[in-house]
């Protein structure tokens, strides 16, 4: 891999990771393509890092005040009452299901599930799938309002994101919108949650490739990128979504997809 093919690839990451229409069917996608090499689960994982740097920075004062109020709230019985202390544990119970299921078909998802045609599949299910959650989801909740269980049910739709073509961020927010969330909001759960799943991924792949032959001058640009078009992607959806609907990216998911399986089976 080249420096070029890592700005494209790590701009790719950036822009897709938030936007729900599936960072890693684009990393999968774009290689095959133009022709590249297929730069694996490891280098997404890895890149993802970069992302979630951008998530840290965007989100850094929601993040201080969660972790004061989750803390407290461990130590005081008096301080449970808080949106930030049932956040806290909503990141925590909502990381527990992509953990279990990463772990167990980790091999799959390194392997067999990175298939052109799966993703395609799944970018139009899932395109679909958000559009009906969308469309069918009232807008009567604010984070303020998020308890624990739905830490449980939106960390279920995360898990599904493990396919490639499903989207982190539109699995979760799909759930966050059948559970009455406001589209802004549920994009800020979906980010917050986000966290701890993407940094454990790629911490952990980062161990598996560590004194391999990985092209590392490659991964470093390849996430500095990825840092700076993930926080301009943050901003863009927040902004976007407190007055659109999320139709543009289902339309544009559905076609990907089409196209994908006419280019894969013509």
């Amino acid at each position: 891999m080249n420096v070029f093919e890592a700005i494209i690839l790590g701009l790719l990451q950036g822009l897709t990771e938030f936007l729900p229409i599936s960072s890693s069917a684009h990393l999968l996608v774009v290689p095959s393509i133009v022709g590249w090499d297929d730069p694996g689960a490891a280098f997404t994982a890895i890149v993802q890092l970069g992302t979630m740097a951008a998530v840290l920075w965007y989100f850094r004062r929601d993040i201080v005040d969660v972790s004061r109020g989750w803390f407290a709230g461990l130590v005081r019985a008096g301080a449970r009452d808080t949106h930030q202390y049932r956040m806290g544990w909503i990141v925590v119970v909502g990381t527990i299901p992509i953990s279990i299921f990463g772990l167990a078909f980790r091999h799959q998802i390194e392997g067999a599930a990175r298939s052109v045609a799966l993703c395609a599949c799944a970018l139009i299910v899932g395109g679909l799938i958000m559009e009906a959650c969308d469309r069918w989801g009232r807008r009567e909740m604010h984070v303020e309002s998020a308890q624990i269980r739905h830490g449980w049910l939106i960390g279920l739709a995360q898990a599904l994101a493990l396919i490639p073509g499903m989207s982190r961020s539109g699995s979760t927010i799909s759930m966050a919108r059948l559970l009455r969330f406001e589209r802004a909001d549920a994009a800020r759960i979906s980010f917050l949650l986000s966290i701890p799943a993407v940094v454990l991924s790629g911490l952990f792949q980062l161990k598996e490739v560590a004194g391999t032959n990985f092209d590392w001058n490659a991964l470093v640009v390849a996430t500095i990128v990825a840092f700076i078009s993930g926080y301009a992607s943050i901003a863009f959806l927040l902004r976007y979504l407190t007055t659109h609907r999320i139709t543009v990216f289902t339309v544009y998911r559905v076609l990907l997809g089409v196209g994908l399986l006419v280019w894969v089976y013509a």
